[in-house]
């Protein structure tokens, strides 16, 4: 395939996600923001949200997990969940209380264990999640390609935590939305019953993902060139015998680890690239993290596992996070091929100049960023099954 012809597919398929997105969000906006209410309902009563998935649908519970633990937002609670995915059914049966909020994640064609696990909760009293599937309290099909089917969720679990917050501060501490309020942009700072945000929370999930299409289509026009060049140099170096070797922190650690089980376990058909992330190694991240420190634990794994041959991508929203710079300089060093997806503005990783190619959502907005570097790594695989088979 020529480069042209690369770069209308690129286009074309960024494109496809804008539509398929905005009718899921169109149609489950209003649902969505029903749900929140009720998980905030359950985390003020103790309640606990536990996730789980198989395959590539595991990296989806490890980002819920981080997302509610560990919030993006200064100042905003910890809530408790938790991934189950190693081991699912076993910890549930052992964990479960009847106030939690359990959330099963599955591809379109379903999973027979999650859908099992999900009935057995729910039997207990829990609220349920199908992401997707049938069954649950909240359940939902995604009818398309695999990858935009992940991408969709994604929004949906994100757009989830993040109008939680709405009600769970509201019914908790009936003041204003303070540090939140950038969030929700039709939200007013009066104090108003719950019921009545319902609408307004609905109307902002939708301007999220209105800001979702707008961001991608601004990737599309810029981008689409370096999305190409990089699909392509990956498979040069595929063809030498390469393979990915993909990294980051927080949400950005279970995008590498996304991408890294897209590469070896792809859609029915495609051909399997070799990939690994080291985000996926606990115990080597928590040693190097204790015993030396945490700006080189990708660092230390680079140096164990890279081979001249090799393509590092870092993840990264920020571009400004120590060990993700360590571990591109010391690629570079190498002469690997190195490629990062960015947000803000590409941060030091752009103004030091620590990648052959550097892809930038421009967003100061974490979820947003997340979201379309999602739809940017996807159209990446995609374009490597074409151009590697």
């Amino acid at each position: 395939m020529n480069q042209a012809g690369a770069i209308d597919q690129i286009q074309a398929a960024m494109q496809a996600r804008n539509t398929l997105s905005k009718a899921f969000f169109d149609q489950e906006a209003a649902r969505l923001a029903e749900v929140c209410r009720q998980m905030s309902e359950r985390f003020l009563a103790g309640g606990r949200l536990l996730a789980f998935g198989q395959g590539p649908y595991a990296t989806d519970a490890q980002h819920v997990s981080v997302e509610f633990v560990h919030p993006v937002i200064v100042g905003k609670r910890a809530l408790p969940a938790l991934d189950l995915s190693l081991y699912f059914r076993p910890w549930l049966e052992a964990l479960l209380r009847p106030e939690d909020m359990v959330m099963g994640f599955a591809p379109a064609s379903g999973d027979a264990e999650v859908e099992a696990a999900l009935a057995f909760a729910r039997q207990k009293g829990a609220l349920t999640f199908a992401l997707t599937g049938q069954g649950a309290d909240y359940a939902v099909e995604v009818a398309t390609h695999p990858f935009i089917h992940q991408e969709i969720v994604e929004m949906l679990y994100h757009v989830l935590w993040e109008t939680v917050h709405v009600f769970f501060e509201h019914r908790e501490s009936r003041h204003e939305l303070g540090a939140t309020s950038f969030l929700y942009p039709f939200l007013g700072t009066e104090k108003q019953d719950t019921a009545a945000l319902l609408a307004e929370a609905a109307e902002s999930i939708r301007l999220k993902v209105a800001e979702d299409a707008r961001l991608r289509l601004v990737v599309a026009e810029q981008q689409s060139e370096a999305i190409a060049s990089a699909a392509s140099r990956i498979a040069e170096r595929l063809e030498r015998g390469g393979k990915l070797i993909l990294f980051g922190n927080g949400g950005s650690a279970t995008d590498a680890n996304d991408l890294a089980l897209d590469c070896v376990a792809p859609p029915l058909g495609w051909k399997p690239i070799p990939a690994i992330s080291l985000a996926l190694e606990p115990a080597n991240l928590s040693a190097i993290a204790n015993d030396v420190g945490p700006e080189v634990v990708f660092l230390r794994q680079l140096i164990a596992q890279a081979r001249p041959e090799d393509v590092v991508v870092g993840i990264s929203t920020s571009g400004g996070s120590r060990n993700i710079l360590l571990t591109l300089g010391e690629a570079r060093k190498r002469g690997l091929l190195t490629l990062a997806l960015l947000g803000y503005d590409g941060g030091e990783v752009v103004r030091q100049h620590l990648a052959d190619l550097a892809i930038v959502v421009p967003s100061d907005h974490i979820p947003r960023i997340q979201e379309v570097q999602a739809s940017v790594y996807h159209v990446i695989r995609e374009q490597l099954g074409v151009l590697w088979h």
